[in-house]
């Protein structure tokens, strides 16, 4: 299929797929919504599959990539769900390094949460991406039953499921003992959460379009945060001010960029939402991540 670009589809329809992705409205009621703009030929379940994420996008390493050694893992989780599973990848030949914690969006771990692992681990590091739907037997291989299946899941155990996994990242004996979390969407979300918890055993925040915690809860926060918005997010982006607000009362080091033109998922490369230009400016090209996503941030991981 084509790829499409966001500017290709009206923003109302933009908005009204997010509502969908998000649990706002059922399949039955986008594609009612969509009508409206099936114009020319275009059917509304032609403008459905336009939009939906297309994972053949998103390979930026290939799995057998000779630079990385990569494996699933099946972690403790005792307050939460039992156990929570997941792709832990690493650079090939190499001793210990930082970690970082790469938190889904709403649909568990699907290729694309499984591609930044492995950007991250060509860039040095390890990194771990749990799967949230362990508990309900994993990511299905599709996002429409994989966003069922995370209704299903109980949110503070499962929240419980991704705490035990950066603890247990943070104490492997390959890693530095520094530990940095990304996450997107929902997982911008548990990243916040995860400042929040952990204090002083993060080293490093990067939600992209997470909800922010409350200004007392923001309080609590001591690792440096570097938050990601895209402008036209009308339900994340315009929290951003108190939360940065709340951060500067608390001296917490950090930075929020808001990408201007830019959609919810802005870094989703599945999707028309991706925006290119605000995905390299947040990301950068694998050597220059350093000095890109984390910036002074991930310098804190590295020392």
């Amino acid at each position: 299929m084509e790829r499409k670009k966001a500017s290709d589809f009206p923003q109302e329809l933009l908005n009204l797929f997010d509502l969908y992705v998000h649990g706002g409205m059922s399949r039955r009621d986008f594609l009612d919504g969509a009508q409206k703009f099936a114009i020319g030929g275009t059917t509304a379940a032609a403008l459905f599959e336009m939009l939906r994420p297309n994972y053949a996008w998103a390979i930026q390493v290939q799995p057998d990539d000779k630079r990385i050694a990569s494996e699933y893992v099946t972690v403790p989780s005792p307050k939460g769900n039992g156990s929570i599973k997941g792709y832990l990848v690493r650079p090939a030949n190499s001793d210990r390094l930082p970690c970082v914690l790469v938190v889904h969006e709403n649909r568990g771990l699907n290729p694309y949460i499984e591609d930044v692992a492995r950007r991250l681990a060509v860039a040095d590091f390890i990194a771990f991406a749990p799967d949230g739907l362990t508990s309900v037997g994993g990511y299905p291989g599709d996002d429409e039953k994989g966003a069922a299946l995370f209704r299903e899941v109980d949110q503070g155990k499962m929240f419980e499921d991704f705490l035990a996994a950066a603890l247990w990242l943070k104490s492997r004996p390959d890693c530095t003992g520094k530990l940095g979390a990304v996450g997107f969407c929902f997982g911008g979300g548990v990243v916040n959460r995860l400042a929040v918890q952990l204090g002083p055993d993060l080293a490093a925040a990067v939600p992209f379009y997470g909800l922010q915690p409350s200004a007392e809860d923001a309080a609590r926060i001591e690792a440096p945060v570097n938050a990601q918005y895209g402008e036209l997010d009308a339900r994340i982006t315009p929290g951003w001010p108190a939360f940065d607000a709340a951060l500067a009362e608390a001296h917490v080091p950090h930075e929020g960029h808001i990408y201007k033109g830019a959609n919810h998922g802005f870094h989703n490369d599945t999707t028309p939402r991706y925006d290119e230009a605000a995905a390299k400016e947040a990301w950068g090209s694998h050597n220059r991540l350093v000095q890109q996503i984390f910036k002074k941030l991930v310098y804190v991981l590295s020392v």
